[in-house]
């Protein structure tokens, strides 16, 4: 090794901190401050990549975290491309996607890092979720398919007590497990994964990115682990919420998963797969509006089990199959 490349990986940082922002300003601050009180001695480089926020977040971002990175966009492009931006910015030898409403423990940032650095396949990193109420979240998680997505959505998971459900919550949380993709709101990567496999797929707007990236990086041989000693609280949904500006927030959110679960399956499964899917989501629909039915006083599932069909079978025109994205 030369002199001039030891100075320069001595100054590489350990960890690049990538946070995508939307009109969540007002969590920016208890965000930082939880991230710099875990920083001990490591050395972190952070990023935020603010996506067109309507509020004041870019100028929280220049007038109190000057040190911080800032891309500023012009339009929302979404997480995952906001993501991609980031990375040709960072040096560090791990990348740490953040939520901004996911505030560190005092622990994570060196307890995490220090399990990567001991187990060198550890490609992808997530750790215990937990509510501010302290209530455990889905934080180690199985990949979608439409059989398991059919149960859940049905109930029918009762009878069927060995399927593997994404959000599969009857296990030990105290192991250290690997599975098949973790939450990205703490979602810790090796710096040599993104090298060899990329960071996220561009066609999903939002939803199903890292579950995605996960199958890439299993496919090409890296362990993806949950670490269950220490915990990230995790408020959820804070960005969604700024969609009220929106005709219909929810449908819109609504919309952008349905998508990226049609994206997934056609990319994952095949034309045939996809199809499968189609039909299984036909059936929960059927099935969810039949007990809306013969319970009178549930009207309202068969207009939301209706209004999901429309839109399932909306977007499969628009996406042609599943092929495009639609933004």
């Amino acid at each position: 090794m030369t002199e001039q490349s030891a100075i320069q990986n001595d100054e590489r940082p350990d960890l690049s901190v990538i946070v995508v922002n939307y009109n969540t300003g007002y969590l920016l601050e208890r965000m930082f401050a939880a991230l710099d009180a875990a920083r001990g001695s490591l050395r972190v480089q952070t990023i935020v990549v603010d996506n067109a926020s309507r509020d004041d977040s870019v100028a929280i971002l220049r007038t109190k975290h000057p040190d911080v990175e800032l891309v500023a966009n012009q339009t929302n492009v979404g997480f995952g491309r906001a993501n991609n931006q980031a990375v040709p910015l960072a040096r560090g030898r791990y990348v740490l996607l953040l939520n901004t409403d996911a505030f560190v423990s005092s622990d994570t940032l060196t307890r995490t890092i220090g399990f990567m650095d001991e187990n060198p396949r550890c490609g992808i990193l997530g750790v215990k979720l937990v509510g501010e109420n302290g209530e455990l979240q889905p934080c180690c998680r199985y990949f979608p398919t439409p059989w398991n997505v059919f149960l859940t959505r049905t109930g029918l998971d009762r009878i069927m007590p060995g399927a593997h459900l994404v959000d599969d919550m009857n296990w030990d949380h105290g192991s250290i497990r690997n599975c098949d993709w973790v939450p990205g709101c703490y979602y810790l990567v090796r710096r040599e994964v993104i090298d060899r496999v990329g960071l996220f797929d561009p066609r999903f707007f939002l939803y199903f990115e890292e579950v995605d990236h996960c199958r890439a990086a299993r496919n090409d041989g890296w362990t993806v682990t949950f670490y269950p000693f220490t915990s990230v609280v995790h408020i959820g949904g804070e960005s969604a919420k700024t969609q009220s500006a929106l005709t219909d927030a929810g449908q819109q959110i609504s919309a952008l998963q349905v998508e990226s679960e049609l994206l997934y399956f056609r990319k994952h499964f095949g034309l045939s797969g996809l199809l499968r899917a189609v039909f299984l989501a036909a059936c929960s629909d059927i099935y969810l509006a039949a007990k809306g039915l013969l319970r009178r006083s549930r009207k309202g599932e068969i207009t939301r089990a209706w209004q999901h069909l429309q839109l399932y079978l909306e977007l499969l025109t628009k996406t042609d199959f599943a092929t495009q994205p639609t933004r």
